[in-house]
């Protein structure tokens, strides 16, 4: 099996990612990890006859990625799985969960980036809320 890892940049993610399915490239799947406390690492990942080929893209946190969806409409699935997981906002979903998609609203947002997580002490919102009321070991004791 052969491999091609690629540098895309964010304006030339979707004409490269187009011109992989004109040439009858399969999206395997995306993957994504954290690189610091203000960027993360997407690959974007491609089969054809037993080739892969990888596109990079290295994204500020703060900023909106655009989304694959329209090209690879399954891709809105793990686009949002991003979302949720990494709190990287996708620019053009083709349907957008908005953070929901695996996370209710109790949990912890960003649950994979290590930068961001709280611990269950500075918790806010409804999940402190329903920890107190349910005498939880994470709740405060009155």
């Amino acid at each position: 099996m052969r491999e091609e890892i690629m540098a895309v940049s964010a304006e030339a993610l979707v004409g490269e990612v187009a011109k992989l399915k004109v040439l009858g490239y399969r999206l395997v799947t995306l993957s994504c990890t954290e690189l610091d406390a203000s960027n993360l690492d997407i690959l974007y990942h491609f089969d054809k006859d037993l080739g892969l080929k990888h596109l990079r893209l290295t994204a500020p946190k703060a900023a909106a990625v655009p989304s694959i969806s329209p090209v690879y409409f399954a891709a809105l699935l793990v686009e949002n799985e991003i979302q949720d997981f990494f709190g990287l906002r996708f620019e053009g979903l083709v349907v957008d969960y908005r953070g929901t998609l695996y996370l209710e609203e109790e949990a912890l947002k960003t649950p994979y980036c290590r930068f961001s997580l709280r611990s269950a002490d500075q918790r806010e919102g409804p999940a402190a809320a329903l920890d107190a009321e349910t005498n939880h070991p994470n709740a405060e004791k009155f």
